[in-house]
C-alpha cells in the first residue's frame, strides 16, 4: 500500500553514497555541459537580433524610469555602434507583455552593460539552469537518474531551446518558471502521498492497510512546495499570458493527484473529499497566490507617474467608467489589460516567418532570428563562393520527429495504462501546444512552443526507457533470463543509438543555430526542407 502511494527508487546497483553523489554529480554534468554551449561566444551576433528590438530596450527603460519609455529610430544601430549614446526618452510607450520578463532580462544589463552578452546573460543562464531541473525533474518522475539525465541531455542539445537560451525573447522565461512549478509540484505529490501513506493503520503483518477514514478525511496540512509553483505559475503569467494556461492546468493536474491519492488510501469518495478538503487550498496556493504575484510585477508601473495609461483613470474616459470606488492606478492598469487583450486577440498582420500550430511538431517554419551573407575575406568567411551566417530558431529535427512518437506513446500509457507520470508530462505539452489551435488567424510563430520542449524531452525518455527495460530478474527458467539479457541489451544499443544521431543532428545544426559562417552551399545542405529558407 505504501508503495502503491509512494514508489521507491529502484535498489541502486552502486553503493548508496556512490548513488547519492549520481543523483546530484551527473545533472550538474549535464548543466555544465548545457552551460558551456550556451554560454560560448554569447555576444555573437554582435547585433540587434529580431524581437530583440523590444526586450532589451524595454528592459533598460525599466532600470531607469521604472516603465518603458521611448527609443529613438536609429537606437538599434547606437546600441552596438556607440553604447554610450542610447537614444531613450521618459516618454511612455504602448507594450503588450508584463514587466516581469523584462525585469529578469534587466538584471544582466545592470550587471554587464547594455550590450548583446548584458541582455542575452540572463536568458542563457535560465537556460541551463531549466537543463539541471529537468535532469532532476525526470529522476523524481521516472524514478531514474539516467532517464532524468537523458531527458536533461536531450533538452541540452534541442536547438530551439539553445537558440532561445541566447537571444533575449520573453517565451524561455515562460518556459524556466513553468518549469520549475511542475517540479515544485512533484516534490508536493510525493511529500503529500507520504503524509497518506504514514497515517495509514498497520496490521499485524506490518504492512499498510487502506482506511476510509484516513482517505477520506485526513487533512493534508501544510504544503509550501504548492505555493511555490503558484509563485512560479504567477512568474510565468507576469511575464507572458500564456502562462495563464500553465496555471489551469497544473492547479487542475494537482487537485486531481490529490483525489487519486485519497482513492489509493481508501477513500470511499475520492472525488468528494478532495473537491471539501483539497480544492479551495488549491485554488488559494495557485490561482490566487498567482494574481497577486501578478500584480506585483507591475510595482514599477505602479509607483511611477509615467508608464503608458498610468494616469487614464483621471481622465474623462475613465472617470465616466464604472467601479470608481476602486484606487486610480488599479481602474488604470485593469484598462492597460484590456487594450491588451484586445491587441493579441486581434493580431492578424502577416509576418514571412509566421506559422500554424499544426506544422509546429515536424518543424515545418522555423523562424530566422538574422541572417548575412559575407563574401569571402569578410567576417570570418573564407569560402571562395561566399558564406551564410544565420540564426534560425529550429528544434533539432531528429529529436522533434522522435518525439511524434514518443507523444504517442506517453497518450497511449496514459490512456490505457493509467500511468500518471504521462499523463503529468502530457499535460505540460497540452497546456503549451493545444491553446495556440484557440488562434489560428492570429500572427504565431514556431518559437513559441519552446515552452514544452522540456515535456517533449521527458516524453521521449519515457519512450526510450520502455525501450531498454527494466534490468533482467533472476529466473530459475532455462533460457528465459537470456532472452531477457539480450532483449535489454537490444534496447540498451537501440536507444544509444537513437541519441547518438541526435546529439550528431545538433552538431551538424550548430553552425545555423549560433550564427556561425559557413561556406554557402553547407547551409543550403542545411535546409532539408523549402519552408526552412
Amino acid at each position: 500500500m505504501r508503495t502503491r502511494l509512494l514508489a521507491p527508487f529502484p535498489t541502486p546497483q552502486v553503493s548508496p553514497r556512490t548513488a547519492r553523489l549520481a543523483a546530484w554529480g551527473l545533472p550538474l554534468l549535464v548543466a555544465l555541459l548545457a552551460g558551456i554551449l550556451r554560454f560560448w561566444r554569447l555576444g555573437s551576433p554582435d547585433k540587434v537580433i529580431f524581437d530583440e528590438t523590444y526586450y532589451p530596450k524595454d528592459a533598460w527603460s525599466l532600470l531607469q524610469y521604472g516603465y518603458e519609455g521611448t527609443w529613438a529610430k536609429n537606437a538599434n544601430d547606437a546600441l552596438v555602434g556607440d553604447p554610450s549614446r542610447l537614444l531613450l526618452s521618459p516618454e511612455h510607450s504602448y507594450v503588450v507583455h508584463p514587466p516581469l520578463g523584462k525585469w529578469m532580462i534587466a538584471l544582466g544589463e545592470w550587471a554587464f552593460g547594455m550590450n548583446p552578452f548584458g541582455w542575452r546573460f540572463m536568458t542563457a543562464l535560465l537556460g541551463t539552469v531549466s537543463v539541471l531541473m529537468i535532469c532532476r525533474i525526470g529522476r523524481r518522475l521516472l524514478r531514474s537518474t539516467a532517464l532524468g539525465c537523458l531527458a536533461g541531455l536531450l533538452l541540452a542539445v534541442d536547438g530551439l531551446h539553445f537558440v532561445m537560451s541566447r537571444t533575449a525573447l520573453l517565451d524561455l522565461i515562460v518556459m524556466f518558471w513553468v518549469v520549475a512549478a511542475f517540479g515544485c509540484l512533484l516534490v508536493d505529490r510525493d511529500r503529500t502521498r507520504a503524509r497518506l501513506a504514514a497515517a495509514l493503520p498497520t496490521g499485524e503483518d506490518g504492512l499498510a492497510r487502506p482506511d476510509e477514514k484516513v482517505g477520506d478525511r485526513l487533512g493534508l496540512g501544510w504544503r509550501p512546495w504548492r505555493l511555490l509553483a503558484g509563485l512560479c505559475l504567477g512568474l510565468s503569467c507576469a511575464t507572458k499570458w500564456n502562462g495563464l494556461y500553465f496555471l489551469a492546468a497544473f492547479a487542475l493536474m494537482s487537485v486531481l493527484w490529490d483525489a487519486g491519492a485519497r482513492r489509493t488510501a481508501g477513500a470511499r469518495h475520492p472525488y468528494r473529499s478532495a473537491l471539501r478538503r483539497d480544492v479551495v487550498p488549491a485554488f488559494l496556493s495557485t490561482v490566487v497566490l498567482a494574481a497577486a504575484t501578478y500584480l506585483a510585477s507591475w510595482t514599477g508601473w505602479i509607483a511611477t507617474k509615467g508608464g503608458y495609461y498610468r494616469d487614464w483613470a483621471t481622465t474623462p474616459e475613465g472617470r465616466a467608467g464604472g467601479w470608481t470606488w476602486l484606487p486610480d492606478w488599479l481602474r488604470s492598469l485593469w484598462h492597460y489589460q484590456h487594450e491588451v487583450y484586445e491587441f493579441h486577440t486581434h493580431l492578424t498582420s502577416t509576418h514571412t516567418y509566421q506559422s500554424n500550430p499544426w506544422s509546429w511538431l515536424v518543424l515545418g517554419r522555423p523562424v530566422s532570428y538574422f541572417y548575412e551573407d559575407p563574401k569571402a575575406g569578410q567576417d570570418g568567411c573564407t569560402a571562395a563562393e561566399g558564406c551564410a551566417r544565420e540564426v534560425l530558431a529550429l528544434g533539432t529535427p531528429l529529436l522533434w520527429w522522435a518525439a511524434c512518437f514518443a507523444l504517442l506513446y506517453v497518450l497511449y500509457r496514459w490512456l490505457f495504462q493509467r500511468d500518471w507520470r504521462a499523463g503529468a508530462i502530457a499535460c505540460g505539452v497540452a497546456a503549451g501546444y493545444l491553446p495556440w489551435f484557440l488562434y489560428q488567424e492570429r500572427t504565431i510563430f514556431l518559437f513559441y512552443a519552446v515552452v514544452f520542449v522540456p515535456f517533449l524531452c521527458l516524453a521521449l525518455a519515457m519512450m526510450l526507457g520502455a525501450l531498454i527495460g527494466r534490468p533482467t530478474e533472476p529466473t530459475t527458467e532455462p533460457g528465459a533470463l537470456l532472452t531477457g539479457e539480450r532483449r535489454r541489451a537490444a534496447g540498451i544499443v537501440a536507444a544509444g543509438v537513437l541519441v547518438l544521431l541526435i546529439v550528431w543532428n545538433f552538431i551538424y545544426f550548430y553552425p545555423v543555430y549560433a550564427g556561425l559562417p559557413i561556406p554557402k552551399s553547407a547551409w543550403q545542405g542545411r535546409m532539408w526542407l523549402d519552408t526552412w529558407v
